[in-house]
């Protein structure tokens, strides 16, 4: 039977669901923590959804339209261009440092991660598996050499004087409000190493898969586990949903800290509905 307590700002509902979820990892001394954007929006990063899931914002771009078309890429390097400096600028949050001291204290086995922001290892945790990728690299997809973001970023810089000073709202994983602009002049470049591959940030973009390794990965980690921590995601995409879904198929325990709706609220065996770094910070020092 779920127990699901709200975010309202009631001391007691708030304090007996923060007295469940420790117990709750007490019960299950080796846990996997799931972890999404929830995790980083203290950071400065924004998510994508409400608390319903719905989408705040148009949906991120599409593998598909990434790769055949070149208006797409011009468009998204000149918006990554201003908006991943949340990203370089984000420092590792309450949420983030907690997770880490809950694994050094032995509650924690491994983390499995939407977020591409490494901040979780920033924080100091070991054992993180980056479902999506690491924003902060670039692949080519001709030869597969990579290479630091800031780098290409400081080249687009260069090739596009224009653009220095632009403006705009922030959003999720490093893009930016840049809509209305003519994005035709931006010049972007090819890979240096092999002189035609579209270069790409090394993640998993929107209908593309993430690669099998990091899955079996993530799987390994949860069938060792004996209990899975659903953080900061609503579970809208499945490569998330899956692991939930693995770890009730298991007859594994499953707990959420999430503000809103999630794809999996009718799985869980509790549900707390409270600030993420603040709870977490919490649990980790009721835990010492």
């Amino acid at each position: 039977m779920t127990a699901n307590v709200a975010n309202e700002p009631v001391g007691v509902s708030v304090a007996a669901g923060l007295d469940a979820l420790v117990a709750f990892v007490r019960r299950h001394p080796r846990l996997v923590v799931l972890s999404g954007a929830g995790v980083s929006t203290e950071c400065g990063i924004p998510d994508y959804r409400d608390v319903r899931g719905a989408w705040k914002r148009p949906p991120p771009v599409q593998h598909q339209h990434f790769m055949t078309s070149l208006a797409t890429r011009q468009r998204y390097w000149a918006r990554s261009l201003i908006g991943f400096r949340a990203i370089e600028a984000a420092r590792p949050g309450p949420a983030h440092r907690a997770l880490a001291r809950l694994e050094a204290l032995g509650h924690v086995s491994a983390v499995i991660t939407q977020n591409v922001d490494g901040l979780h290892q920033r924080a100091g945790s070991k054992r993180v598996i980056d479902l999506h990728g690491r924003a902060e690299m670039v692949r080519c997809m001709g030869c597969d050499a990579l290479r630091m973001r800031h780098d290409l970023h400081a080249e687009l810089a260069r090739c596009n004087p224009d653009w220095h000073g632009v403006k705009a709202a922030v959003g999720p994983d490093g893009d930016a409000d840049l809509d209305g602009l003519d994005f035709s002049r931006f010049r972007v470049n090819d890979c240096a190493r092999c002189g035609d591959g579209i270069l790409k940030p090394d993640v998993v973009f929107f209908g593309d898969n993430v690669p099998p390794s990091r899955v079996a990965a993530a799987f390994a980690a949860l069938q060792e586990a004996d209990a899975l921590l659903v953080v900061g995601t609503s579970l809208m995409v499945y490569s998330g949903l899956r692991f939930v879904r693995q770890a009730a198929r298991d007859a594994k325990p499953i707990a959420c800290l999430n503000r809103g709706l999630t794809r999996a609220d009718d799985l869980y065996a509790l549900k707390l509905e409270a600030p993420t770094g603040a709870t977490l910070e919490a649990l980790a020092a009721s835990l010492c």
